[in-house]
């Protein structure tokens, strides 16, 4: 199996299927849990250092932080709805909790953080949604936590890829800090498959190929970019949809296209 590729598990006690940290990951910035709740279980965390972006992925759930109360956050059956996700940001140092009003598939996105930033909902409007690409390049982006909302290194989006099309497309990259130019991101891909039996593909690859693997994902693997190109392949019959958690040194998506592929943009 690829190094890339991290599979769910059974739910833990606390409902987490999975888990990675900058540690398990070989890097420094990204942190993902991914956490499934059933009707009146309660999910919580702290973290000192770093700030926290819940999002509910699908369900409806009550979340605490610090002093504030968010009822009925959420409320989608299927990240393939065309609705907004539910979120919260959390900041460092403050304790919250999740509590599911039914089955809640909940995103605990994380990275290093800075006091005196405060707790806040975010809101359906926030989430500016997008259309990019044409024909069989066409997907659906929504904005969760872009980088002109308040955050110190966080940021957040979602993707539906249709069946039979191509998304992070052409190829693109962001693992090298250069003003103006690009900037340096890792990244982690939640994806889920509709219907879920059903798979994709996303190759992670660099120039020089010292990293180059192509990735067969299931519904429910996460895949690693730690640098390089990422592009994802939905096959037909199968709806792909994916969660991006992104941080790095600059809080900026910045990216730069694979020259060799660069040329179908300027048609």
């Amino acid at each position: 199996m690829s190094r890339l590729r991290v599979r769910p598990t059974p739910p833990d006690a606390e409902g987490r299927v999975t888990v990675i940290t900058p540690q398990s990951a070989g890097w420094t910035y990204v942190g993902f849990t991914l956490v499934r709740l059933v009707a009146g279980q309660t999910y919580r965390g702290q973290d000192e250092t770093r700030e926290t972006c819940l999002v509910i992925v699908s369900g409806t759930a009550d979340i605490e932080a610090g002093t504030e109360h968010f009822a009925a956050v959420g409320g989608r059956r299927s990240p393939f709805e065309d609705a907004p996700p539910g979120a919260v940001f959390v900041p460092p140092a403050t304790a919250f909790g999740v509590t599911a009003q039914d089955a809640v598939e909940l995103a605990v996105c994380t990275a290093p953080g800075q006091a005196g930033d405060a707790v806040r909902q975010i809101t359906a409007s926030e989430m500016s949604r997008e259309v990019r690409g044409q024909g069989t390049n066409t997907r659906y982006v929504r904005n969760i936590l872009p980088q002109d909302r308040p955050a110190h290194s966080l940021l957040v989006v979602e993707v539906v890829t249709p069946a039979g099309h191509w998304s992070s497309y052409p190829p693109h990259k962001h693992d090298s800090a250069e003003p103006e130019l690009e900037t340096q991101l890792e990244e982690t891909y939640y994806h889920r498959i509709d219907p879920p039996q059903g798979f994709g593909f996303q190759r992670v690859y660099t120039d020089d190929r010292s990293l180059d693997e192509a990735v067969l994902v299931e519904d429910g693997d996460v895949v690693l970019v730690p640098r390089g190109y990422h592009p994802v392949g939905a096959p037909h019959g199968y709806s792909l949809y994916y969660l991006n958690v992104m941080a790095g040194p600059e809080r900026r998506w910045i990216f730069r296209n694979d020259p060799q592929h660069e040329w179908m943009l300027k048609g």
